[in-house]
């Protein structure tokens, strides 16, 4: 039984997840660098595994490490508070 003042462990997340109109965008990006770089076609179901295997292993890590860096800046945010708040202070 749950009461208020008890916080609910939250599910972590399993899998990042993409939109379709986001999806075809990077399947876009991915046949395009092997054309540029490698002078190479590839087919559609190649570009569907590598989109995934991004998506399954490359976007939980960049989610992370924005989460990281976010929390970072608001750190450094409240510290300057803290020193923004006693300036506001008048001689007395």
């Amino acid at each position: 039984m749950e009461y208020y003042g008890r916080r609910k462990k939250r599910e972590p997340l399993s899998q990042i997840k993409l939109s379709d109109s986001q999806k075809e965008k990077l399947k876009d990006e991915i046949r395009a660098f092997y054309l540029d770089e490698r002078g190479e076609e590839i087919g559609m179901i190649e570009q569907m595994q590598l989109l995934e295997l991004f998506e399954r292993n490359l976007a939980p890590i960049i989610y992370n490490k924005a989460l990281d860096d976010a929390r970072q800046w608001y750190s450094r945010m409240m510290d300057n508070l803290e020193s923004d708040y006693y300036t506001l202070y008048k001689n007395e």
